[in-house]
């Protein structure tokens, strides 16, 4: 937490200082000198020199237990393991609310700050049918989109997580600080920036990475070609993650960006079910509640040729198998929640030993 505080240490740094110090504790207390031998760039080992200094620990878990804020670093189990696979995820993360498996589920909805009638209908009505089939909404707290998003998951009963550009102790825009209490009863505001921290322009087109790395997909109901929805498109793709669009009228600059992403690949959306049928995900409010061990789709069978008692990364599943990586990371998703198999890594997996014990697969 310490080191997250101080500008410009980021995944790359953590793992350079957990490297060579086997320990952060270790990193913590070393001089400057060792920081460089570290391998540290000059400004990074006078930045810590300069900060470390300034910052008490103590105060500052106090302060995140006075707002109810939980950290948790890539090393933690309830680490969202989706965002753990992206190149650049974030060492640390702060949560206000709740995080359950079953937000595993989540698709990414954004768009326009300046959202038109059809751009807000659309929305609600594609938000309500996903979380009427279980599906998490994940989206940035924004003004537009984002806002219609959160509050129609809210509406209709299910979960949804804001992805925030600031600190936890700010609501930004200052307007949706309701909507953000309504977040945390049922789901989370999640941050990679310490407490303080303001909501600087710069923050928000890197927070959409967080946004995209920690769903299946991302849908861009409504945007302009320049808007910070397409960045977030972008970011899924490299990524590997689904990118879905709403077409809209040719004459709307609100539908210019959704249009142009349909033609360049993204999959065209008319209603949630091109979603859930994209992703593999048309019976996930039925298999949540399923507790048998056989596989029940030829999917799950293939999956379960492919996965032993030794971790098989995602991508070697994916080249055995011969699907799709978003095919692959949802269903191994369905099948933890449903016991069997078991994420032992970042993106590696193993059977489930019950399902070993009970369950010969047939390679033939």
């Amino acid at each position: 937490m310490g080191f997250n505080i101080i500008p410009g240490i980021g995944r790359v740094k953590f793992s350079q200082l957990e490297s060579h110090f086997g320990t952060l504790e270790n990193a913590w207390h070393a001089s400057a000198a060792e920081l460089k031998q570290a391998g540290l760039d000059e400004s990074t080992v006078n930045a810590i020199s300069d900060w470390r200094p300034k910052i008490a620990l103590d105060a500052e878990m106090e302060k995140l237990d006075r707002y109810g804020v939980q950290v948790l670093t890539y090393h933690d189990k309830d680490y969202p393991a989706r965002l753990k696979e992206i190149y650049d995820y974030p060492p640390v993360i702060y949560i206000r609310g709740s995080l359950l498996p079953a937000d595993e589920w989540c698709i990414a909805i954004v768009g326009t700050r300046r959202a038109t009638v059809y751009g807000r209908q659309v929305t609600e009505e594609i938000v309500t049918d996903l979380v009427r089939n279980k599906i998490t909404i994940v989206s940035g707290l924004a003004k537009g989109i984002d806002t219609i998003a959160h509050q129609a998951a809210l509406e209709a009963g299910g979960r949804t997580i804001a992805i925030c550009g600031c600190g936890l102790d700010i609501v930004y825009p200052a307007e949706n600080a309701r909507l953000a209490r309504r977040i945390i009863q049922q789901g989370a505001l999640i941050s990679e920036y310490p407490l303080g921290t303001k909501p600087r322009a710069e923050n928000f087109p890197r927070r959409n990475r967080i946004l995209s790395g920690m769903s299946l997909g991302v849908l861009v109901t409504e945007g302009d070609e320049t808007s910070g929805a397409m960045i977030t498109a972008q970011l899924a793709v490299e990524q590997n993650r689904e990118v879905f669009a709403v077409p809209g009228s040719i004459l709307s600059p609100a539908s210019r960006g959704t249009n142009r992403l349909i033609q360049e690949g993204a999959k065209l959306v008319r209603d949630y079910t091109d979603i859930l049928e994209e992703l593999n995900l048309t019976a996930v409010a039925q298999q949540l509640e399923m507790k048998e061990v056989l596989p029940e789709t030829d999917t799950e069978s293939l999956l379960m040729k492919k996965l032993s008692a030794e971790p098989t990364h995602i991508d070697e599943v994916c080249r055995t198998s011969g699907l799709p990586v978003a095919t692959v990371s949802s269903t191994l998703a369905m099948m933890e929640l449903k016991g069997l198999v078991k994420q032992v890594g970042p993106m590696s997996y193993v059977l489930a030993r019950e399902v070993r014990e009970q369950y010969r697969v047939k390679v033939d």
